[in-house]
């Protein structure tokens, strides 16, 4: 891949990163309230977001810039097992549909703004919300960080080495997320969502009538995974378990993220989910042409430092420098959208779990507002120094971690909308054997996020955030049916 500088290319991509960067600004006037010095109104832009900013909001800050970069790299590196976020991203719908509503509505009803505030309100434990809260906020940290990997990635195509451009491009987001709070990554995802589709169809269209087609592509890839020893087009029969248990625990997973959470609890009304749950899966459509950049980089016969290099390098290699720019442009915001919604939603359930919770319990909403801006500014800056002195893999290791860590949380959160059963000594109990039975397993498999399962002679490979979430339950259930229901109390 070319690392020197395009002057055509680095100038598309300035002059539409300065648009978002004048939008980012323009969104604090954008529907503003009376005020902005309250959580409600910084931290989840008024609750009135309607369907199409609801769309691209969640669309914006589930589908990333990493997603576009990781995807097709995953897919490059070893085949059909890459593309299970496909059938992940078309399980979580259904959940979304039924669920979100209802955990929408008791965050409306009691104004509560994070997943800790509804933990607190269905179960009355600290201990309980606290766990829900510490959670959230450390898998969320590295999944910032991993929007920088996918910058960086645009960056060294740039030609733009160094840590001064990351720098700049997030402290511009620190600024005008300070500012407008969700409002601006809102605004913004319209350009990024519109742009990335541009980019996917044109790549998708337009790259295999260079390569030969789409049968030369499939051949080029098979090729290339023969000829190393490793991946396939088509998955393994052993692979399928594994396959199956990823996508479920993944989808599981996906919206108990502060940053998903803060897209629902920003929306209007519950019908707002349910219409965003029907048409959300278009991303997914948009997901499985992006994987195929994977299959068509072999075909393109790329010189790749790294896999996470594939699609850069085809559009380098393949469009001309305007329309390079343009993708390069589109990838860096599809980072800006999802970190800033991230460290918005850390910055909530600090201030509403942590600060509120221990340190201040009187504090007033233009306190909360103050003390979520400030917290927002220290999460950003905290996973721009995890990848500035970090090695890479240690956020990629982190956030392979965290989606077994906030699927853990899917039973304090998710049950009690459900049934009054569930009590919280035994839910927390479950959160811990679910937290840390999880990360030993990742820990003794090489930090890997599979579990071998002996049945016989024929053992099979499980997702790890899955077997968790198994223990998590049954430690739940268990302790709750041994607690006598007078156990209410604060844990």
């Amino acid at each position: 891949m070319t690392t020197d500088i395009n002057p055509v290319a680095l100038g598309v991509f300035i002059f539409f990163f300065v648009l978002v960067t004048i939008m980012g600004f323009v969104a604090a006037r954008w529907r503003r309230p009376a005020t902005m010095a309250h959580i409600d109104e910084w931290g989840l832009g008024g609750r009135n977001f309607g369907t199409w900013i609801t769309w691209f909001l969640v669309g914006g800050d589930f589908y990333t810039a990493y997603t576009v970069i990781a995807v097709p790299a995953l897919v490059y590196a070893v085949g059909a097992y890459g593309f299970f976020a496909l059938p992940y991203t078309i399980l979580v719908y259904p959940f979304v549909f039924m669920v979100m509503p209802l955990l929408w509505k008791r965050a409306k009803d009691h104004g509560y703004v994070t997943a800790g505030d509804v933990v607190h309100g269905q179960f009355g434990s600290r201990g309980l919300e606290l766990a829900v809260a510490v959670t959230g906020v450390i898998a969320t940290m590295p999944y910032i960080a991993l929007q920088l990997v996918g910058m960086t990635a645009v960056f060294k195509a740039l030609g733009l080495h160094g840590e001064l451009p990351l720098a700049v491009a997030f402290i511009i987001l620190a600024l005008y997320t300070y500012s407008a709070g969700l409002r601006a990554p809102a605004l913004i995802a319209f350009v990024k969502d519109i742009m990335i589709y541009i980019v996917v169809i044109v790549a998708v269209a337009m790259i295999p009538s260079k390569l030969g087609g789409y049968a030369n592509v499939f051949q080029s890839a098979s090729d290339a995974f023969a000829a190393k020893g490793s991946g396939s087009i088509l998955l393994g029969s052993n692979q399928y378990v594994a396959y199956a248990s990823l996508a479920l625990g993944s989808a599981l997973a996906a919206f108990m993220y502060p940053h998903t959470l803060t897209g629902i609890f920003a929306s209007a009304s519950g019908n707002t989910i349910r219409k965003n749950a029907v048409l959300l899966p278009a991303y997914t459509l948009l997901l499985g042409l992006l994987a195929l950049l994977g299959y068509m980089g072999h075909a393109a016969h790329l010189t790749l430092a790294s896999p996470t290099d594939v699609v850069p390098a085809l559009f380098q290699t393949l469009f001309s420098s305007w329309f390079a720019g343009f993708a390069f442009a589109a990838i860096a915001i599809g980072a800006l959208v999802p970190a800033a919604v991230m460290s918005i939603g850390a910055a909530n359930l600090f201030t509403r779990n942590f600060w509120k919770a221990y340190v201040n319990p009187d504090v007033d909403p233009a306190g909360e507002a103050k003390v979520a801006k400030l917290t927002s500014l220290v999460v950003k800056v905290g996973a721009l120094l995890v990848i500035l002195f970090l090695p890479t893999q240690f956020a990629l290791d982190l956030q392979l971690l965290g989606g077994i860590w906030i699927l853990q949380t899917l039973p304090a959160l998710v049950f009690g909308l459900y049934t009054g059963w569930f009590r919280a000594p035994g839910l927390l109990a479950g959160w811990a054997v679910g937290f840390f039975g999880g990360t030993w397993l990742v820990w003794i498999n090489g930090l890997k996020p599979l579990q071998a399962i002996g049945f016989g002679e024929n053992p099979v490979t499980v997702y790890i955030g899955l077997l968790a979430l198994a223990a998590n339950i049954a430690v739940a259930v268990i302790i709750n049916a041994l607690t006598p229901a007078r156990a209410t109390a604060s844990a």
